[in-house]
């Protein structure tokens, strides 16, 4: 018998956790930021925020990353909760990349580990990290300070982007589909296309859907209200229902996937772009995302 989410996590995970990180530090950490001042330079009053995510919880925490309390322990959590290593999984994305991009796009960016690895490895090109938590874009922005990367934050739904057609090279998201449903992730494929040029290309880093399907006790691990149905979503074929080409699905390390795909060319741009533009990675020195400006990184017991 499966073992209900919530109790999977308060049984068998929070006390290993609680274990690892410093709970008291990080809120003292929550409560020595002004929140609503600082939230206030990103919130945008004609974001609509769903209920599915207003009514989100992030291991059984009330209030979801609308919660400052969720945001501070977000970076420190999840370094245990993405195997064999958070950078490790988030880096095959970056390596993943076939595009040389001007302009990035990284949807449901959260705290912005990811974003500011966009950055890093294309330093010339303008990065653009959205999320629907104002708070989280708070810690974003801090992290980008400290480690010195020039990022604009936007707070906006994925779903509905309100940038330009074509208005970007590379379009990402991290850990985003499996929170959400499949309706919503299918408005986000259909909207990712938009927003790209043709030829520009959408990377997609979550759970293996694969692993999920074959390995019940996974679905109850990863506690997230929307998992079974992502499982049984065809992301493949939703990207392929968008207009996109899709390249072959990558697992990273068996429990995670890498799903991505190309906007095709019209028939006039074919000549000019005879040449794939072949990205080749550039790794920070340790592959340690504590190098890239969290301030909560360090608050452990």
């Amino acid at each position: 018998m499966a073992i209900p989410q919530n109790l999977f996590w308060e049984r068998f995970l929070s006390p290993v956790v609680k274990f690892l990180i410093d709970e008291a530090g990080l809120e003292r950490y929550a409560l020595s930021i002004d929140w609503d001042k600082q939230s206030a330079r990103f919130q945008r009053a004609d974001v609509l925020i769903p209920t599915y995510y207003s009514n989100h919880k992030f291991r059984s925490i009330e209030g979801g990353y609308l919660n400052p309390k969720v945001v501070v322990s977000y970076d420190p959590i999840m370094q245990y909760l993405l195997p064999p290593n958070e950078y490790l999984v988030r880096q095959a994305l970056i390596d993943a990349i076939q595009v040389k991009p001007r302009r990035i796009l990284d949807l449901g960016c959260g705290t912005g580990s990811t974003t500011l690895m966009l950055k890093q490895a294309f330093p010339q090109a303008e990065v653009i990290g959205l999320d629907l938590s104002a708070y989280m874009l708070v810690l974003a922005d801090n992290k980008a300070t400290n480690a010195g990367l020039d990022i604009i934050w936007r707070h906006g739904n994925a779903q509905k982007t309100a940038f330009g057609d074509a208005a970007f090279d590379l379009v990402t998201a991290s850990l985003l589909f499996r929170e959400i449903p499949t309706t919503v992730c299918q408005a986000i494929v259909q909207e990712c296309f938009r927003v790209l040029v043709a030829g520009g290309q959408v990377l997609l880093l979550d759970v293996n859907q694969k692993a999920l399907r074959q390995l019940e006790w996974l679905n109850d691990a990863i506690e997230e209200p929307y998992l079974r149905e992502y499982a049984a979503f065809n992301l493949d074929k939703s990207m392929e229902q968008a207009g996109f080409a899709t390249l072959p699905t990558q697992d990273v390390w068996w429990i995670h996937q890498i799903t991505s795909g190309v906007k095709p060319l019209a028939k006039k741009d074919v000549a000019i772009h005879k040449q794939v533009r072949q990205y080749v990675s550039k790794s920070t020195d340790n592959g340690d995302l504590e190098d890239l400006g969290s301030p909560v990184f360090g608050i452990r017991t």
